[in-house]
């Protein structure tokens, strides 16, 4: 029996050598696919590493972070709460509220993996960032017809040079971090971590929307305590963004 999703190929049974070599076929194209996002992942974990023992974390600590959270925006934001002291209620809200457009991709990409056995979808869920589903959905677009195991290898293969490089670099960046000075301040440093992570994420009109909104109403909020202008910031942004999205999608239909 074969299930058929229009548009994403057929996922029928296959027997267990040929699965397996779609695997492995699927995976080797996936790695390949994701060795360049080691220029970004690289440096941006060490730098997380750094900011996060400059903000009080010890390695331990600090290396726990990015293997239970893996997501790089809301690992910076938590950090920047966490030095100003804020309630662990408001930290929460605020990782999940920059994390929300994780449901996004897993919805996207569900009619792709979603016939996977539990424990496969739940690594991929884990698995499941920024760099790993635009490759995934840029790959499952080009080869709609591709088996399942061959879309499950890709998503293993791409994730590689992006989640263990990111533990790795993790930990030597809380090393370094608790080897600089206490008295050489680093308080440029997560600023700038944001800027250069916002930069590359304005491609549309709709984002470009979503950030002047949301810095907007951060500014204007910036007034409420545990800054909870963050989080009216993040939600006006986004209300933004999908309003622009949807004006954009109207006149592109008309």
């Amino acid at each position: 029996m074969s299930s058929q999703s229009p548009g994403f190929g057929t996922h029928a049974p296959v027997a267990p050598e040929t699965g397996r070599t779609e695997f492995r076929a699927g995976f080797r194209r996936g790695f390949r696919d994701g060795l360049p996002f080691l220029l970004v992942v690289c440096p941006f974990a060490m730098l997380f590493g750094v900011v996060a023992t400059e903000a009080g974390l010890n390695v331990l600590e600090t290396l726990s972070f990015s293997v239970v959270v893996i997501a790089g925006a809301a690992q910076f934001t938590a950090i920047t709460l966490l030095a100003d002291q804020t309630p662990t209620l408001v930290v929460l809200m605020s990782a999940l509220a920059v994390n929300l457009r994780l449901a996004m991709y897993s919805a996207s990409i569900t009619p792709h993996l979603g016939p996977l056995p539990l424990w496969k979808r739940s690594l991929t869920a884990y698995f499941l960032v920024d760099q790993t589903y635009a490759a995934a959905a840029l790959d499952y677009e080009k080869h709609p017809n591709q088996s399942l195991a061959s879309k499950f290898g890709f998503f293993v293969g791409v994730a590689m040079p992006i989640c263990p490089p990111w533990y790795l670099f993790t930990l030597l960046g809380a090393w370094a971090g608790n080897a600089i000075p206490e008295g050489l301040g680093l308080d440029f440093v997560l600023p700038l971590a944001f800027i250069a992570m916002l930069g590359p994420a304005l491609r549309t009109g709709a984002h470009r929307v979503a950030a002047l909104a949301g810095g907007a109403g951060a500014l204007v909020f910036a007034f409420l305590p545990w800054n909870l202008g963050l989080i009216a910031g993040a939600v006006l942004g986004m209300i933004a963004g999908a309003e622009a999205e949807r004006r954009s999608a109207k006149g592109a239909a008309q």
